[in-house]
This record gives C-alpha cells, structure tokens and sequence, in this order.
C-alpha cells in the first residue's frame, strides 16, 4: 500500500496490524559496517513498550525483535534489514461489539470509505502499535549517526505539558526524563501529572499532551530545498505519527508575536567560520538547512479517543448509535509518544546526512 515508506536514501516500509500475528519493517540505505545488534534496538523499543505503569494502556507485549537480515557478525552489511515483532497479548474480542460501528475520532470511518472494509481489531493498521517499527528504524538510523558523526549527535525529547499542566521551563533537567514514567524534565510536575490521569482514567476519559524534542550536535549544511527542506521532512515525520495534530520548529506559532529584530538570530564571528550564534529563534533550521545549532520542535496529541464515555456515532449503514469503547488503552497517548518522536527524528537526520553525502561529497 503506498504511504507506508518513509525517507528517500535511509528509508524504512512497515507492515502488519494491531491485531494480527506480528508487525515488522524493512530498512533500506543504511551504510555498511555500522555497528549494530539486537541489545540496541531492544533498548529503545523497551523505552515505549506498553504496560510500563499504571499510565500507560496495560497491554503487556515484550515488543522481543528479532532482525532477520542485513547485519552479519554485529556489523551492517548494506542490504536492507528486516525487523519483526511477533504480537502476544491480543485480546480482539474487546472489538467485537464496534465492528459495524464508527468509533469518533478514530480512523473507523475513514478506512471504510477508502478501502470499504475494516480490521476493527486495535484499529488495525491505524493502531498506534505501529509505532513500534519506527522506534526499531530510529535506533538502527542513531546507530548509523553515531558511526557517521559520533557521540556529540544526540536526539531526545520529553513532555512539556499534559492534561492542560505544563511544565516549570526554569526546573528543565534532562537527567530527570529517565527518572519518572512521563519523561518529564520538571520533577515539580510529576504528582500533578499522576493525580490528573488517575482523575482521568477513573472517569472514563483522556487528556492529550505536549512534546518538545531536540537534536545537538547536528551538522549545518543538512536540507533539500526548495521542497525537501529539513524543517518541512521533520514537520512530516512528526506529524505522521499517530494522534499528532500539530507541529511547530523553534519559536513556531510564537515567532508571528514578535518583531523582526526580535525573531532575527545574531551571529558574531566564531573559529574556524562558524558563527556563534545569539538566539536560536529558527530552531536550528534557515531556509530549510540546518544551521548546527540545537534543532528544536514541539508537537501536539489529541486526547486518546478510546475512552469508556459513551460518544454519538453511526454505524456502517448510516444509523444512529452510541459508542463506548472497551479495552486497554492509554490515557495520554503522549507518553509513548517520546520514544516515536525521537525515533522519527533520527530517520530523518540521518536520511538528509546521507543526501548530503551523497550531493556534495563531505563527511562528518
């Protein structure tokens, strides 16, 4: 099915259901002998494998990947890699009474129309597991980084707000995201955060959330224009993910309230040419090339839309009904959300570093 591939040199193709016996992907263009093994990608697909806590839907899936080609004796061999997960923990029969129904705010409807069936189960091929495959692809795309440009490129990202809460910028601690189950930077906010969910999952509802990400250390130079900009692959590849409603690089929508000599990044002369700059207003992209300053982002989830109050629908002959969703499912969808913004970050570096390569002969 077209749209199941991202990235033009690094690329990867996803498939399977929620539902269905496994999920996995194919990943094409990463360089020969970079070093890689099952530890690595298990690592991060560890850090967004559901039934972690109480926060998070408690589906318990072991997320265990196998690769079942393209790296020899440690080492990538250059042909595409093949990632597979095998799903364990179905429970389909928690679907069986929205199988002919619309569940608002979810893909139901608009899977019907396109294809004129559904795999009610989990979504199906909507369902946020998916995700998992490109957590997989993001850690084979970091370890291509780290081999191509080293340790100094890093990609990490944390929630800022949720439930309407969000956090003390001034209390901002990266350390503090593997501390606590919401990745948050602020220690402050975590029993905020935990109060508001068990709140909100005792009344059957969701909350949505905020999530900044950033990546240091990233070579200036980096970006397609005039439609391949760097800015506009990541805005899409954040956006691509599930629940994702909106998406913002530096100042975003604050930039339109400031003036121009507000908005504009200083430079004073730096070693070897490279300016120093003042601010990073741009998030770290001008023109759509990266500038080697930090690149930032922020997107926004929407509220989980499976949640146990009962919503006005239809069903597929057009009828009134009422929805109410059963199951497992996260009360804030953002939470695992890190690990994917992360993941499709670092695809999208690494995919523009090899364009770039490839263009203008440099390395890093």
């Amino acid at each position: 099915m077209a749209g199941d591939t991202f990235g033009t040199l690094f690329r990867f193709s996803t498939f399977g259901e929620s539902h269905g016996p496994a999920i996995g992907c194919v990943v094409e263009g990463t360089p020969p002998g970079v070093p890689l093994t099952v530890e690595q990608i298990q690592h991060d697909l560890d850090r967004r494998k559901p039934g972690q806590s109480r926060y998070t839907t408690q589906r318990r899936e072991a997320d265990e990947v196998e690769i079942l080609s393209g790296v020899f004796e440690g080492r990538t061999t250059g042909t595409p890699i093949g990632l597979l997960i095998r799903n364990t923990d179905q429970r389909s029969q928690d679907y069986g009474s929205i199988a002919d129904r619309f569940r608002p705010g979810h893909a139901d409807y608009t899977y019907h129309v396109k294809y004129g069936l559904r795999d009610p189960r989990g979504g199906g091929r909507s369902s946020a597991r998916e995700t998992a495959m490109r957590v997989a692809a993001g850690a084979v795309a970091r370890a291509a980084l780290r081999h191509l440009v080293g340790e100094a490129l890093t990609v990490r990202a944390a929630l800022v707000e949720m439930g309407g809460i969000a956090i003390n910028p001034g209390n901002w601690s990266w350390d503090e995201t593997g501390r606590n189950p919401f990745f948050a930077p602020d220690p402050e906010v975590v029993p905020l955060w935990e109060a508001c969910l068990d709140q909100t999952r005792k009344a059957g509802s969701s909350v949505g959330a905020v999530v900044a990400v950033e990546a240091t250390g990233v070579p200036a130079g980096l970006g397609e224009p005039v439609y391949d900009r760097l800015d506009a692959d990541l805005a899409k590849a954040l956006m691509s993910i599930n629940a994702v409603k909106g998406v913002e690089i530096g100042d975003g929508f604050a930039a339109a309230r400031l003036r121009g000599e507000d908005n504009a990044d200083e430079m004073l002369p730096g070693g070897d040419g490279a300016p120093v700059f003042l601010s990073n207003h741009a998030g770290g992209i001008l023109g759509g090339i990266s500038t080697g300053q930090a690149i930032t982002a922020r997107f926004a989830v929407k509220p989980t839309s499976s949640i146990l109050i009962a919503r006005r629908s239809i069903d597929r002959d057009g009828q009134p009904v009422e929805v109410q969703t059963r199951g497992r499912h996260d009360p804030c969808v953002g939470i695992r959300a890190i690990p994917v913004a992360e993941a499709m970050v670092a695809v999208t570096l690494l995919d523009h570093l090899l364009r770039f390569r490839g263009q203008c002969g440099a390395s890093f």
